[in-house]
């Protein structure tokens, strides 16, 4: 099950062939055991096959929407370092107008992460970029205007400039996106209020935090 959490700011059985019990001989003997060969052998292929990757292999990926600035998008690289993942800068795309809320001039974050997912592989993980104010629901409000949005573990996030101080904009966004991607990458919120993994409880603490906390780059296995 996917856990959202957000930064606010406002396999199937295998059938064995039937055998009739009362011709049961020696040659039906060699039948069952042929049988379970090769049934253990496709077990063990299909959970091979469908093993989970390590965080450290997966690819990050940066999908900027709408009219976002590419240096904004090159800041993030030196940030990202500390995962020690892959990281690509897509060219923007524009957010699908079905996402927008009219009366909210918000666009939906958990359909932006869901459209995201299906951008790219199973190794990827989509962290989309943008000017534009989003929100999700919280606490019976179904628009609730947000900084970053990821689940708990997933293969994308998405993170917003709208809320941030201007002042130091480009220090925030960094640490809303090593936010989210902790998320992704199946971490909680942190009760150290220094970690970047704390939880916002509706404000902007984004300055009194300074990195990582000790036991959430355990996790991370960043050390």
């Amino acid at each position: 099950m996917l856990n959202p959490m957000f930064r606010g700011a406002d396999g199937g059985e295998i059938p064995l062939p039937q055998l009739e019990v009362s011709n049961f001989n020696f040659a039906n003997m060699k039948r069952i055991l042929k049988i379970f060969s090769l049934v253990g052998s496709s077990l063990f292929t299909v959970s091979c096959n469908n093993s989970d990757l390590s965080e450290s292999e997966r690819v990050i990926v940066i999908q900027p929407l709408g009219e976002f600035k590419s240096s904004h998008s090159k800041d993030l690289l030196t940030g990202l370092k500390v995962f020690k993942n892959q990281v690509y800068i897509k060219q923007s795309i524009e957010i699908p107008k079905s996402f927008y809320v009219h009366h909210r001039k918000r666009y939906r974050a958990d359909s932006i992460i869901k459209f995201l997912r299906q951008l790219h592989g199973k190794d990827t993980l989509t962290v989309g970029i943008t000017d534009y104010d989003i929100s999700t629901t919280k606490n019976g409000i179904q628009d609730w205007g947000v900084m970053g949005l990821g689940y708990r573990p997933g293969k994308s996030c998405v993170v917003s400039t709208f809320r941030l101080h201007k002042r130091n904009m480009k220090e925030q966004f960094c640490k809303v996106v090593l936010h989210e991607i902790g998320h992704t990458f199946g971490l909680p919120h942190c009760e150290d209020k220094t970690c970047l993994m704390r939880d916002a409880e509706g404000g902007n603490p984004l300055n009194e935090e300074k990195d990582f906390c000790k036991q959430c780059k355990e996790r991370l296995k960043l050390d």
